[in-house]
């Protein structure tokens, strides 16, 4: 998933979110590397937070938290927040989100058409260009991480200007809370109201629920509370890291150990709300931790967490999708030789993707 570009020297950046940010994309690489491990990591579901939680709700409070405290800082500085600085805003988000979308949507549509992965190309169109696709129906078998990035694009679209037309009329203060409860609010409300429409399989429920934009929007809104609760309640922010740890960490075990089965009420409404809230309690000790100690673990943290969004784009459906098709395993020495492969083509590639594409396009958006 996206982040915020945080400057690229070691001491600069907080490597508690980088470790934040680096357990969010190796579960998401785990769960979509199932399928060919197989009974290799048998012992993973015995650890529920694990084997449970999806990584890519981390990646949006995470999201949430750093653009929040961007907007935060950028009102509270007292400068009239106006549609300049909203432009302003989305030109950055756009340099760092949008050339790596489009070259890998370029590719999983080029790897399709040349029958380098399985896919249906009929599912492309301009609705990928613009984020639409998944606006208020679900998609499927064609670029099934691009969902996600349409949930962050859109939430980029709606928060500054929610924020704009709250402080019209509202404090600095009471306009970010307004913002984040309408955006807590309304989602929810728009999945209570469809909650009961008939969804026969999970494959269904994840499609025309879990994966649509309107449904999604009050995952990433956690995280702006949280860079709320930062800016305003500072002494606090510093003194709850340790008991919020361990409540989020509780809240995420009750929240993958209880049942969720795709047809109750529940997992159709609250769910998404009670792994966002406990996700977001990490963020206090995520965000105190400044350094790191062990210079050689620090410094693999900090590049999975560069690389991580390249990571998220292409390990499904370039990496996975390619390895499925090509060269399926048959054996379970074919699973290991696999699943290694999996996890070296995806951080190999993501890396010279980072280093030579994503990294130079971001330096780019200070030119404009």
């Amino acid at each position: 998933m996206a982040k915020d570009n945080m400057k690229l020297s070691g001491n600069e950046r907080i490597y508690g979110l980088d470790v934040y940010r680096a357990i969010a994309i190796v579960l998401v690489v785990l769960s979509h590397g199932a399928a060919l491990a197989g009974d290799i990591f048998w012992f993973l579901p015995t650890v529920p937070v694990l084997s449970g939680i999806d990584g890519v709700e981390l990646f949006f409070v995470l999201s949430g938290f750093l653009i929040g405290s961007i907007l935060i800082k950028e009102i509270d500085k007292g400068e009239k927040f106006n549609l300049k600085s909203i432009a302003h805003f989305w030109k950055r988000r756009w340099f760092r989100t949008l050339p790596n979308y489009y070259l890998i949507l370029l590719l999983n549509f080029l790897f399709i058409q040349y029958e380098l992965k399985n896919g249906d190309l009929d599912q492309f169109g301009w609705s990928f260009i613009f984020f639409t696709h998944n606006l208020f129906d679900g998609f499927h078998s064609f670029f099934w991480e691009s969902w996600s990035l349409s949930v962050e694009e859109w939430f980029y679209i709606i928060l500054p200007l929610s924020i704009f037309g709250f402080r019209l009329f509202l404090s600095k203060k009471h306009t970010f809370l307004a913002t984040i409860l309408l955006l807590i609010i309304a989602p929810l409300l728009y999945r209570i109201y469809h909650a009961e429409a008939v969804y026969n399989t999970f494959i269904a429920y994840d499609i025309e629920v879990r994966k649509v934009v309107v449904m999604r929007l009050d995952t990433i809104i956690y995280g702006v509370f949280a860079a709320y609760i930062k800016y305003y309640f500072k002494d606090f922010w510093r003194l709850c890291r340790w008991p919020a740890f361990i409540l989020g960490m509780a809240i995420l075990y009750l929240g993958t150990t209880t049942n969720h089965s795709f047809e109750l009420f529940y997992s159709r409404t609250f769910y998404f709300v009670i792994i966002s809230i406990g996700a977001m309690f990490l963020l206090p000790l995520a965000d105190s931790i400044k350094t790191y100690r062990v210079k050689w673990w620090g410094k693999t943290v900090t590049h999975i967490s560069k690389i991580s969004y390249s990571m998220y784009l292409i390990n499904l459906g370039l990496v996975y999708g390619v390895i499925i098709k090509l060269n399926p395993p048959e054996a379970e020495a074919d699973r290991w030789q696999m699943y290694i492969l999996f996890w070296c083509v995806t951080v190999g590639a993501s890396t010279l993707i980072y280093y030579f594409f994503e990294r130079p396009m971001m330096k780019l958006r200070d030119r404009f």
